[in-house]
């Protein structure tokens, strides 16, 4: 069986296939025409101005134009109460260097 596909955006489409790219869209029956109808998805890439603030001995803090980003990891193996002590020590590692950070901003 042989069905025609009606593609939106069409030469868009065939640049980004002829580039060697994967298209994603969605394929649906349109409704007014009662076509078969394909939409590729306009994806645009995230745009990250992030500043590497420190790097912590199991994560990092970050900055972004509206936030302060902390990540740190543990072992599960460590125990609970070993896990919350390497958190805690960690924060304030980067907390600290978020502090020398401001004061030599203001200087």
């Amino acid at each position: 069986m042989r069905k025609n596909i009606w593609i939106l955006n069409a030469l868009e489409l065939m640049t980004k296939l002829i580039a060697g790219k994967r298209v994603e869209g969605v394929l649906y029956m349109d409704e007014e025409t009662g076509r078969l109808t394909f939409k590729a998805y306009n994806r645009q890439p995230r745009d990250r101005h992030e500043r590497v603030i420190c790097q912590l001995e199991n994560g990092w803090l970050k900055e972004s134009p509206q936030r302060y980003k902390f990540y740190t990891s543990a072992k599960k193996t460590l125990g609970r109460r070993l896990v919350d002590v390497v958190m805690h020590r960690e924060l304030k590692q980067a907390m600290s260097v978020l502090e020398i950070e401001e004061i030599m901003d203001n200087v």
